[in-house]
């Protein structure tokens, strides 16, 4: 069997969300089915690291799909004569892109539907429109979909118009980086980030969908009801922090407490992670969450929102907050700082949970629907 992949986010060292969710299920799929081939559609030059396994072929499409006509030259005029050159059986696609093509099984994937919901959650208009127009129509003509919870799942059935039956749900997972430290590498941690206070984290793109204004206003409330010597270390890429994030920042009582490191390889954040007090995370919009099970993993409480995917992926596992409510968010972080059982109980939910998302079993899981599809 041929299964041709759309590895176009797969870019050595700007690895996002979606490239890791196609790294991680690729590389164990690969291993474990040697007897088949797996033919890897980059749109530039690729990174040799990925390249898993000698059953992969790479090839590259030189159309760097950086504008909506360009994915339209790509997806619907390039990629089909390169599928039909190497004779694709099946085509995996780990995003709502897919080719144009007859008589080949496309499985899609949409991770979530936040472009739907709010045109603030895309930063560019073009894009949102392209979006709106072009996403429920892939997941239509594909023969599969795919989503990351059941959140999602049914949010595409009501939206798109998708029979239930056509979606299959496979989870994402930890990094593996991801583990509890010892108290020597925890507090060498603290002493590199944040002259050794304690402190709470936030970790993913600065964008209006995460929240970082209202989370921003927590950590003031927090800091005026603790009187403490709290920090709070943001770990992400300055994208979309011009404006509203910017001047709520600029307006904070204790903004010299807020740290900022840019964005940071995987290995670094699972340090911060095991050092913190929690994870704050009230994100308006997640399809997912990889940061709460990643905290899961490093032994990390998680103060995350009431809404979307969240309550899914964290149970009883989370302090769950009204994103919208600064009140419920300064609490928590209050909650967490004072009480030494919660934070225990916290964590200890938090590992049981963790157990449920797993890289192994997601790639199992895909490697089956890849087989029905094609039967």
């Amino acid at each position: 069997m041929t299964i041709g992949v759309n590895t176009r986010l797969l870019l050595g060292g700007r690895l996002e969300g979606i490239g890791y969710f196609t790294q991680q299920l690729l590389m164990r799929m690969c291993a474990n089915h040697p007897e088949d081939k797996f033919v890897l559609f980059f749109d530039r030059k690729y990174d040799a690291q990925f390249i898993f396994a000698d059953n992969i072929i790479p090839v590259v499409i030189p159309c760097p799909t950086r504008h909506p006509l360009l994915w339209k030259i790509y997806f619907d005029y390039l990629l089909p004569f390169y599928c039909k050159k190497y004779k694709i059986d099946v085509f995996f696609s780990p995003e709502n892109y897919i080719p144009k093509l007859k008589n080949i099984p496309i499985i899609c994937t949409v991770h979530d539907l936040n472009f739907f919901h709010s045109d603030k959650y895309i930063g560019n208009s073009t894009h949102q429109r392209y979006f709106m127009r072009y996403f429920p129509l892939n997941a239509r003509k594909s023969t599969k979909v795919i989503t990351v919870s059941e959140f999602s799942k049914n949010d595409i059935v009501e939206n798109f118009c998708i029979p239930a039956d056509k979606i299959e749900v496979v989870y994402n997972a930890a990094n593996n980086v991801y583990k509890p430290q010892s108290k020597e590498i925890n507090l060498l941690t603290k002493t590199k980030y944040t002259l050794g206070k304690d402190y709470f984290y936030f970790v993913g793109a600065i964008h209006k969908r995460k929240n970082l204004t209202n989370i921003f206003l927590a950590f003031d409330e927090f800091k005026r009801q603790s009187a403490s010597d709290i920090k709070f270390v943001v770990i992400g890429a300055k994208k979309w922090w011009k404006g509203e994030i910017e001047d709520t920042y600029n307006n904070m009582q204790f903004k010299e407490d807020v740290i900022f490191t840019n964005r940071l390889e995987a290995k670094d954040v699972a340090l911060i992670s095991s050092a913190a007090l929690a994870l704050v995370f009230p994100s308006l919009f997640e399809g997912f969450g990889i940061p709460v099970v990643e905290a899961f993993a490093a032994n990390t409480p998680v103060i995350t929102s009431n809404t979307t995917a969240l309550p899914e992926v964290v149970a009883d596992a989370a302090i769950l907050v009204n994103p919208y409510s600064i009140d419920e968010i300064a609490k928590a972080m209050k909650d967490i700082y004072e009480n030494t059982e919660l934070r225990s109980s916290l964590i200890e939910k938090g590992l049981e949970r963790n157990k449920l998302f797993s890289w192994d079993k997601s790639s199992e899981k895909l490697w089956t629907i890849i087989q029905n599809t094609i039967n």
